[in-house]
Order: structure tokens, then sequence, then C-alpha cells
């Protein structure tokens, strides 16, 4: 047993100078495999709203939606206003909240490879079924098979990237994941810009495509080795140590192996995660699994990203312009997540948070404004309103992918105790598909009643949520995960809740 301090999970400190190994090609293919599981999540979100704008998909399935688009006395916000077309959208993530529950215990009972089979085949048999799609049955179908997938993904596969990469680079790993989802946003932007001008199949060869990735993933989980820790967690030791010295590419691997079969022991230890989660000793962290998705969300970006073509069109864009804009704003994104790659470790996440908050609270009233001056049901955006515009767009889009993007998922996963730490992302996971939902249902019916309003709606949300990190979640940037519990104690807010927690233990265990 390698010696050091005991942290608060009762797991020694100084094991992990003792790991050793290297980047092996085993978690060469594991990054891969994280990419092409995120980037399932990010190209299904951008190929939504270019497939929603080309006029042979509304023909055929929203029929309502194209005859809109072409009366000039509608209503410009209103012209994609059906809660059919937003179905199409939305019925994804209310699949993904669902199956990400179910993946939660076939992750843990029979590994993440498990999961990742199981996402990369639910999404391409969505891929298949929508690319065939003849009717909207089949086509809503394929959507929920392409949620289950993804449900099952986001489960297994940042979990299994954790668990086999070196810990000195696991952090930058995991925020290669947040990459991989913009770079299929970008890829799927670019993808309906060229499909766009396939007559009549071109939404089909776009939806289609999604199939690619899933195959990858599919194949990739079925020749990837378990990870150690499942392994041991489920009673099989001697082949866990077989497989860390495999993908550590060396037979000294004591420390590490020592490290995980406590933290096993201490996971097993906990029967019931979620109900321990509501104790009051961990009432700091449930309030950030909670709300830190919830504003991640209401930012507007996934607004932004499903409907950029739908919104562009109806600001007056014509069709290859709006698909083009929207590729824009994929660009954008990805290159903004590689800046917070860069400076997350310096600058530290309140910084980001805050500043890209400001940020994108100034670019959402700059739109509005110009929306509620120059555009409306009796005149169209000029060219050179439309540019500056786009220009807003895109400069919200970067504040979001260097702040709230990557550290909406990233702050969360950080912050939980070993023994809340499953239940934790859980419902940090379920949380954000709920929220993704309820916008991607209800945004088109938002666009039409609220305008111009829209942009301030979100404006309000972006207020409170910069307000609500200067006040309430301390700085994580260096901080052990097995010394995060201190940060707690230290602020001036939570510690007066974690401390009376602590008197009313003692006060217990002395009455005992």
């Amino acid at each position: 047993m390698a010696g050091g301090s005991v942290g608060p999970t009762g797991v020694p400190q100084e094991r992990a100078a003792q790991y050793k190994g290297r980047v092996t090609f085993y978690v060469i293919i594991a990054c891969l495999v994280a990419a092409t599981g995120g980037s399932l999540f990010g190209y299904d979100v951008g190929i939504s709203g270019g497939v929603t704008s080309m006029d042979e998909f509304l023909e055929k399935f929203f029929s309502t939606v194209y005859k809109s688009k072409g009366q000039t006395e509608e209503n410009n916000y209103c012209k994609y206003n059906n809660q059919g077309l937003a179905a199409f959208t939305s019925s994804l993530y209310l699949a993904a909240l669902i199956s990400s529950l179910v993946a939660s215990p076939v992750t843990r009972k029979h590994g993440r490879r498990a999961s990742i089979i199981c996402g990369g085949v639910s999404f391409l048999i969505g891929a298949t079924l929508n690319a065939a799609a003849i009717n909207l049955i089949m086509l809503l179908f394929g959507r929920i098979m392409l949620g289950v997938g993804i449900g099952f993904g986001n489960q297994g596969v940042p979990l299994y990237l954790s668990e086999m990469a070196p810990a000195n680079v696991r952090g930058a790993l995991n925020m290669l994941f947040q990459l991989a989802t913009t770079t299929g946003i970008f890829t799927a932007n670019m993808v309906n810009f060229g499909t766009a001008k396939i007559h009549p199949w071109g939404w089909r060869l776009s939806l289609g495509l999604a199939a690619a990735p899933a195959l990858i993933m599919t194949i990739g989980g079925l020749l990837l080795p378990e990870t150690p820790n499942s392994l041991v967690e489920r009673g099989m030791k001697q082949k866990g140590r077989e497989v860390l010295e495999k993908i550590r590419g060396t037979k000294d691997v004591d420390a590490e192996f020592e490290d995980i079969v406590d933290a096993s022991k201490l996971a097993n230890a906990i029967e019931h995660p979620f109900r321990n989660i509501l104790k009051k000793r961990n009432r700091p962290e449930l309030v950030m699994a909670i709300f830190m998705p919830t504003f991640q969300i209401m930012t507007g970006i996934n607004s932004i990203l499903f409907y950029a073509p739908v919104l562009f069109q109806s600001m007056g864009f014509k069709r290859n312009a709006s698909l083009y804009s929207s590729a824009l704003t994929g660009a954008v994104l990805v290159s903004s997540t590689v800046v917070s790659m860069a400076f997350v470790d310096r600058m530290g996440r309140r910084v980001l948070l805050i500043s890209g908050g400001i940020q994108m609270i100034l670019c959402q009233v700059i739109a509005a404004v110009i929306l509620g001056l120059k555009f409306g049901k009796d005149k169209e955006l000029s060219s050179g309103y439309s540019i500056l515009v786009v220009i807003t767009i895109c400069i919200f889009v970067a504040a979001f992918g260097w702040s709230w993007g990557p550290l909406g998922w990233t702050v969360p996963s950080e912050i939980f105790p070993l023994e809340i730490r499953s239940a934790g992302q859980s419902i940090t996971v379920a949380v954000n598909m709920f929220f993704t939902f309820i916008i991607a249902q209800c945004f088109l019916s938002m666009l039409c009643a609220f305008k111009f309003g829209i942009f301030l709606f979100f404006a309000g949300w972006i207020t409170i949520m910069t307000i609500f990190v200067y006040v309430f979640l301390p700085e994580t940037k260096g901080v052990p995960l097995e010394e995060m519990v201190y940060l707690w104690q230290k602020h001036w807010f939570w510690k007066r809740i974690v401390f009376e927690c602590h008197e009313e233990d003692g006060a217990m265990k002395e009455s005992e």
C-alpha cells in the first residue's frame, strides 16, 4: 500500500506521483472514440437546423411551413412556427434524457463499452431511418433512435475516456470531447451547405451521413478493451490489472491499480448515491449540478445552433446565404473552444464564465436593438444590417465557445466527491437534456411571439447566471478532486450550510 496523506474521500493522495506509464496506442484509439462520440451530438445539432430550412424537406414533411415561406404578408418571425417542425428537433433530446437514465445502470453493471456500442448502433439505426423516411412517423422514430444513441454515448464515452487516459492528460482530453462536439456542428453546417445544392434528395444525404461517425463509434466500442476501473468494479481484478498494464505500457502500475481498487470499494459502499446527494452536506454540489446545465442552455445558444439557417432566413437571408452564415458560426464555435482549452487552466473558470457572460449579454442586446428598429412584418434587413447581425451572433457564439460551452460541463464534472460523482453527473446530463428539449420545442413559437424580444429574453437569463457565478461559484482551477470539498468550507455563503451540517453530524455522533 502506497503511503501518503488521506483526502476527504479516504484515498491516499500521494500515489499519483508514483503513477507510471505513457500515452499508448490504446489511449489514442480511446481519443478517437471520444471524438466520434462527441461528434454524434454535434453533428445532429448542426444538421437539424440546415435540413429544416431546405425546401424539399419542408414540402415533403411540413407543407404548411413550406407554403408560409412564400407569403410575404406573413410575420417574418413566424414563418417557421410549427409544432411538428419543433417536435422534429426536440424529440431527440427527450429520448436522450430518458435513455441517459437507462444507460447509467447499463454502464455500471455491464461496462463502459456496452453503452458505447449501444449508442453507436442506436445512432446508426436512427440515421438510416431518417435518410430513408417516407412519412413523418418514420422521420420522428428515426430522431428518437438518434436520441437513444446520444443518451448512451454521452453516458459511456466520457467515462470511458476519463478512465483510460493517463492522469497527466485527463483534463485536456475532457475538453477534447467538447471540441469534437463543436467540430461535429461545423462539419454538419458544411455538409448542409453542399447538400442544399443537391435536388431533390440533398436533405436525405445530410441526415444519412450521421451514420459515418456512428459506425466508427460502434466499431471502436467492439475493438477497444474495457476500462480497468469497470473491470475491478465488477470483480475482475486480475483482468483489470492486465488491461491497465497494457494501456500504460508498463508492468509498474501498483500505485494506480491500488487507487482504482480503493476507489471502487468506496463507490460500491454507497448503496443509494442519488439519496446521498440529497443530504445537506452535498447541497452546494447539488445546486451546481442543477443550475450550471440549466444556465448553459438558457444562454440561447442551442436556439441559434439548432435554427441558425431558419433564423437567418427569417431575417431575409437567401437559402445559400443562411446556410453559409450558420457554417460561419460553427467555425467560430470550434476556434473559440480551442481558446478555452488553452486558457482555462491559466485564467481560471470564474474569469472565463463571467467575461463570457458579459460579452453574450452585449451581443444579445445589440441584436435585439437592430432587429427591433430595422426588421419586422413590413420590412427586411438591408445587406449592411444583415452582416452586422451575423457578426454580432458570431461574437456571441465565440463568447459561449470559450466560456459556458465547455465549462458548463467541466465545472460540474470536477466538483463532486467520489461517493456522489456518478449521481451528480447523471443529474447534470438529465437537466441539460431536459432544458435542451424545452427550448428546442418552444423556440419557434417564442420567436413568433417575442419577435426581437427573444434576444432580450436570453440576455436576461445570461445576466442572472453571470451574477450567480460571481456570487456562488468558487474558483476550482488547480484544486485536486479530493480537496474540492474544502472550497465550500471556505466560501462565504456555502460554509454556513456545510459547517452547520458538520455540527449536526458531530452532535449525532456524540449522542450515540
